[in-house]
């Protein structure tokens, strides 16, 4: 979601300053570029080498860094973001913004800023009651900016009360969904898609299944890179304890292949895309005992029988409108098997990885992927998290809207 957008993040003079290090982290690791701007008081409370080290940038906070004449611009910061993010912000620099006054760097950039600019409060709850700090939201809130309310809790002062900085994380889903709201000119706005994911588990007994090792995290990742694009999403799911963050993202939990089958068969004819990222099982017992199956000997053989093959099913009634992409998790003759799979199933492309190479495959958060297509393309990519395979994925989806 937050891949590749320029993060101006502000912090001044509050305890919560503390909780800047890991928001900076979080805005990192969904992809964000974040420049750190501080205050001179928010270094008292953490320290500019924490942050740059977390950043990879160096921390800004002062108009001059050396006594050669070089200065750093507030004016190329303001036009350099996307977002400006001030967290935390104290009463005092709250006061400041909303009366234009700009003695230090994170403020002159504030009043230079072309973009967007979200305020995270941290203070007491009487200076965050207090009529002056409400005015001076009241001004700022006018003047576009957006605020995230903050908390209540136990404070600093030791005081209960409103006025704690709200969780990093917390944060972090509100500048996804403020970056949400931008999609109306995503191909993928208002687009409904299907999306398989996770392992379906065939029931031997009531507390034995054949399953597989399928986290459900690729299907899940691409899931949230289409709801940030702006697609309804509709996830159906075999058991997986990834938690769906994306609230535009409809969840439909299964566990058998049949019961996949089923929900995905009924959700298909109105989607526009479809995408069968679940390893779904190839054999399922052809009867499920009733009770807990005992050990009376030393062999059990158990009949299996094949289950529906949901995306050679799907694809045989596939319109000339819709496009449906598949995977093929291979150990050996990897572009040879991929491609019977994307013939035989017809897929518009295919996303080969490797099940046996590591940092590939299930119950990891990496993945190494090959994308071949009908036009014999074949787009070989380096290992990477799942999140930005899924961000390359969807790019290559959106070229055939």
């Amino acid at each position: 979601m937050l891949k590749g957008k320029k993060i101006i993040l502000g912090i001044t003079g509050s305890i919560a300053a503390y909780k800047a290090a890991y928001l900076l982290r979080l805005l990192k690791k969904e992809g964000a570029e974040v420049q750190v701007l501080i205050t001179k008081a928010g270094k008292e409370f953490i320290t500019p080498v924490t942050l740059s080290a977390l950043s990879n940038r160096p921390v800004l906070g002062e108009f001059f860094q050396t006594q050669d004449g070089t200065w750093n611009s507030h004016v190329d910061l303001g036009l350099w973001a996307d977002l400006m993010l001030i967290a935390p912000a104290s009463a005092n620099t709250i006061a400041k913004m909303a009366s234009g006054i700009c003695d230090n760097l994170l403020l002159t950039t504030y009043l230079s800023a072309k973009c967007s600019v979200i305020i995270a409060p941290a203070m007491d709850l009487d200076m965050f009651d207090h009529v002056a700090t409400q005015n001076n939201i009241r001004i700022l809130s006018e003047a576009g900016c957006d605020f995230i309310d903050p908390g209540s809790g136990e404070l600093a002062s030791g005081l209960f009360g409103k006025g704690r900085m709200e969780e990093p994380d917390v944060i972090v889903e509100k500048i996804k969904e403020f970056f949400s709201k931008s999609v109306v000119h995503s191909k993928f706005n208002g687009q409904k898609v299907l999306i398989t994911a996770g392992p379906t588990y065939e029931a031997i007994d009531p507390v034995r299944f054949i399953g597989n090792n399928s986290s459900g995290k690729m299907g899940y990742a691409i899931a949230e890179e289409l709801a940030s694009r702006g697609a309804e999403v509709h996830l159906v799911s075999g058991p997986s304890s990834v938690v769906i963050k994306n609230k535009h993202i409809h969840l439909y939990s299964v566990k058998s292949a049949s019961e996949m089958y089923k929900v995905s068969k009924k959700i298909f004819s109105d989607v526009r895309v479809a995408i069968f990222a679940a390893a779904v099982a190839d054999y399922t017992p052809l009867v499920t005992m009733q009770e807990k199956l005992k050990r009376e000997s030393s062999k059990i053989t158990i009949e299996l029988v094949e289950t529906n093959d949901i995306a050679f099913e799907l694809g045989k009634v596939k319109s000339n409108k819709q496009i449906t992409v598949g995977f093929a998790l291979e150990t050996q003759s990897l572009i040879e098997n991929a491609k019977k799979k994307l013939n035989s199933k017809n897929f518009d492309f295919i996303v080969l990885n490797q099940a046996n190479k590591e940092g590939t495959g299930f119950n990891v958060d990496t993945n190494q992927i090959t994308i071949l297509d009908k036009n014999n393309n074949v787009m070989e990519y380096p290992l990477k998290q799942k999140r930005d395979v899924a961000f390359d994925i969807i790019d290559k989806l959106e070229t055939y809207l």
